[in-house]
């Protein structure tokens, strides 16, 4: 089985609650994840990994929040050649940019080597209805996608 790991920020909560829906999906699909706060990891922790899952929330006009910058300008050191990643998060649409620190984290992800498995999950504020299926969804595909061959 892939080793995975999922690491996230959430201000309000909403990050979270989708970290624990996509974490409860990949425990559906047997999965196994380490979930982290990124202000509690440093970035090459995810040399360890072989499926890498971030999420965030976006901070004013399309900005990664603080607890992310130091991870992220870490990530400039690693090479995640054959790691496989996907990202998600929250954001709000009154910002003309919306949900742009996933965008952001998949860029990193991608310049530093890792194939992205998932299209980028983008939720408006926290998951209702569908959107928790979806995230739960996300997690049991990203599962379905990292099983070593």
């Amino acid at each position: 089985m892939s080793k995975l790991i999922l690491i996230y920020a959430s201000m309000t909560g909403n990050t979270e609650e989708m970290s624990e829906l996509i974490v409860s999906g990949i425990q559906e699909a047997g999965g196994d994840v380490t979930v982290k706060l990124v202000e509690d990891c440093d970035a090459d922790l995810l040399q360890d990994y072989d499926g890498i899952m971030l999420g965030a929330y976006t901070w004013g006009d399309g900005e990664l929040p603080d607890e992310f910058l130091d991870f992220y300008e870490d990530m400039d050191e690693l090479n995640l050649q054959g790691k496989k990643a996907a990202v998600f998060g929250s954001g709000d649409t009154v910002y003309e940019q919306f949900a742009k620190a996933v965008d952001l984290l998949q860029d990193k992800l991608v310049e530093r080597g890792a194939s992205m498995i998932l299209e980028p999950m983008k939720l408006e504020l926290n998951p209702s209805g569908d959107e928790r299926e979806n995230c739960r969804a996300f997690g049991r595909n990203f599962v379905g996608s990292t099983v070593n061959v």
